[in-house]
């Protein structure tokens, strides 16, 4: 009964969280409340709080779900030091971001929230500071790809690998930016990957 009990809240701790995604991404972090979410989830207001304390507390348990590519994690497979394409390793990482947000309706929305539909204030201040400094440690890696670049001679840019990274980062920033808010795939959604191809291309020899 106890186990049953456990099970249950667990459900419905869920069901929360996924009401909250919904209601942000239609309504925007700032303009939605609590009793919102729990008209979303079917649960009562009193429930809502039961599991979480606040809705801060409610947009880090939502956020904490989802491994969101290009600010939480960059495989570290593409920084194998034998491989003979590092310029094409960070396409494929490029790449590999869009993909992860075709695939996943959770991740894809997570996502449009972290970057469209929540203003950085207040509580919220701490999220962003972790989000630039994830931002920060996949643009190194990134540096580090383009220095194996310029040590296989495969660049036709003198800029440095630093400067380098900070101009991909900022071009795929922009583009997720623009990606997310695509929702009719008339404008960036269908021409990710070509645009990827091409930002890399312009680099090599």
């Amino acid at each position: 009964m106890v186990r049953q009990t456990k099970k249950n809240a667990e459900l419905t701790r869920q069901r929360i969280i996924d009401a909250a995604r919904q209601v942000f991404v239609s309504r925007g972090v700032s303009r939605t409340s609590m009793e919102q979410i729990a008209a979303e989830a079917g649960v009562t207001r009193g429930a809502v709080y039961w599991h979480f304390s606040n809705k801060t507390e409610l947009f880090s348990a939502m956020r904490e779900q989802v491994l969101l590519p290009l600010i939480d994690r960059m495989d570290d497979s593409l920084l194998i030091e034998n491989n003979d394409d590092p310029l094409g390793q960070i396409g494929k990482f490029l790449s590999g971001t869009i993909d992860a947000l075709n695939e996943s309706s959770d991740t894809r929305q997570t996502f449009e929230i972290m970057m469209v539909k929540c203003e950085y204030v207040e509580e919220l201040t701490a999220v962003l500071e972790q989000t630039l400094c994830n931002c920060e440690r996949i643009a190194k890696k990134i540096e580090q790809l383009y220095e194996r670049a310029k040590t296989k001679g495969q660049l036709k840019t003198t800029d440095s690998p630093l400067i380098l990274a900070m101009d991909t980062h900022l071009f795929f920033s922009g583009l997720i930016h623009l990606w997310v808010k695509d929702l009719d795939r008339k404008h960036y959604r269908d021409q990710a990957g070509d645009l990827i191809s091409n930002h890399i291309n312009l680099r090599r020899k």
